[in-house]
């Protein structure tokens, strides 16, 4: 179910055993691990989220998740999944790189990247992310690619979420 997928630098493919360390080193990263799910958990929270990926969402093919590498090195982590948030009701990117790689355009790319995956070869008509709203480089990338806003979600603890939604044009109607 994980596809391999390509673009001009990266190389993604689904995780192997010998990720786990580079997986958990990237959640641990306060720099990136802070923008996933609930933040920044206990390096065995990290080890036991890499084992579900490996033992559970992969071999029930739930969603394609993958590592991704630039130059053959591993520079991040990659997911199309339907969202578990109940106010949306659809399918999501979910994207973080390495610190070492920032600065590069690789951001742009692995978005772009799981975009058209979601819109061409799942045919979905919306692509969704959820961005915390301090995490402007995100925040800037889904812009450039076209993300508008559909809307702004509380948190309990003062922070606000953004709903961001990629949609193909409607095709125009023939006369």
């Amino acid at each position: 179910m994980t596809p391999e997928l390509r673009s001009e630098r990266l190389s993604l493919s689904p995780y192997v055993a010998s990720d786990e360390a580079d997986f958990v080193a990237l959640f641990q990263d306060e720099a990136v691990g802070r923008w996933f799910g609930d933040g920044i958990q206990s390096a065995a929270e990290d080890q036991a989220l890499f084992g579900r990926i490996l033992d559970l969402i992969y071999p029930e093919e739930r969603f394609p998740v993958w590592a991704v590498r630039h130059e053959g090195r591993y520079v991040g982590h990659a997911e199309v999944k339907p969202s578990p948030e109940t106010w949306l009701d659809g399918t999501e990117i979910v994207y973080g790189l390495t610190r070492d790689s920032w600065g590069l355009g690789l951001g742009t790319e692995l978005a772009r990247l799981l975009t058209a995956y979601g819109h061409e070869t799942l045919g979905l008509a919306e692509v969704h992310a959820t961005v915390d709203s301090e995490n402007a480089p995100s925040l800037a990338v889904l812009t450039r690619l076209g993300y508008v806003r559909a809307r702004e979600i509380p948190e309990e603890d003062g922070k606000v979420t953004l709903h961001l939604t990629s949609r193909i044009p409607a095709s125009p109607v023939a006369p």
